[in-house]
């Protein structure tokens, strides 16, 4: 059997702090933060559990991120699950599970969340919005198959 190996998440969830940008001893753009995401299944009569993920975002996604998410921002990210160790100055060995971003989305649609509340920069940022006739070219109808070309 073939060696296979396949490392990809995709969360949907709400940031539970502003992410804080900072920068390593390098100069590379960092940031953390951790994802609220609720279950989708609760038993009879209790509240849907809520599971918390552990994200990193490096470079211009942690820029991105830093920028445009706050505490409550709806957020989709996709990346890969990542297990690091190291040793704590006690002593002890420590280990940490994350998800590490490769790519970063909005959710909130224009009017709700917390841009909606004035969240995010007043610099007049609109999040990115897509409409499928936007340039699309114009298409004639043509009478017969004698007209095409193949």
């Amino acid at each position: 059997m073939a060696n296979f190996n396949f490392n990809k998440v995709i969360l949907g969830g709400r940031l539970t702090a502003d992410p804080e940008l900072k920068q390593t001893s390098n100069g590379i753009a960092v940031t953390s933060f951790s994802i609220a995401v609720n279950r989708q299944y609760s038993k009879n009569a209790e509240q849907r559990q809520t599971d918390f993920f552990n994200v990193v975002a490096w470079r211009q996604q942690a820029e991105f991120i830093s920028r445009y998410f706050h505490k409550g921002s709806s957020i989709c990210v996709v990346g890969a699950l990542q297990t690091r160790s190291w040793t704590d100055p006690q002593g002890q060995k420590r280990t940490a599970t994350e998800i590490v971003v490769d790519e970063a989305h909005f959710v909130d649609s224009k009017g709700e969340g917390p841009a909606a509340a004035g969240g995010y920069p007043s610099e007049g940022y609109q999040a990115p919005s897509f409409s499928s006739d936007a340039g699309a070219p114009k298409f004639e109808d043509m009478s017969g198959d004698d007209d095409l070309p193949f």
